[in-house]
């Protein structure tokens, strides 16, 4: 339901409304790169979850360092957990 039926008074939330009544679902998650977005999120959620949601070192190098492994470790588990996919024509 849109907060108002003026355009120049919508809010973003009811532009979005409009545009997936008008493109749907999949439509706008292309429009708006929601899609990329999502991703982007539940990286950084399987990152808090590795690591924690703030980081242990106190100096910049240390943290520096903290993330680097934390990332290492992140990429290692997204490797080994990837199926291997064959496309067959």
């Amino acid at each position: 339901m849109l907060s108002t039926a003026d355009p120049d008074r919508q809010s973003p939330r009811d532009r979005h409304i409009q545009l997936m009544a008008q493109r749907g679902r999949m439509g706008w998650q292309r429009l708006t790169g929601y899609r990329r977005r999502n991703a982007v999120e539940a990286t950084m959620g399987r990152c808090k979850g590795l690591i924690g949601p703030k980081l242990r070192a106190r100096h910049h190098d240390a943290q520096a360092g903290e993330v680097a492994m934390a990332v290492q470790v992140l990429n290692r588990m997204t490797r080994e957990a990837k199926p291997v996919t064959v496309r067959r024509r």
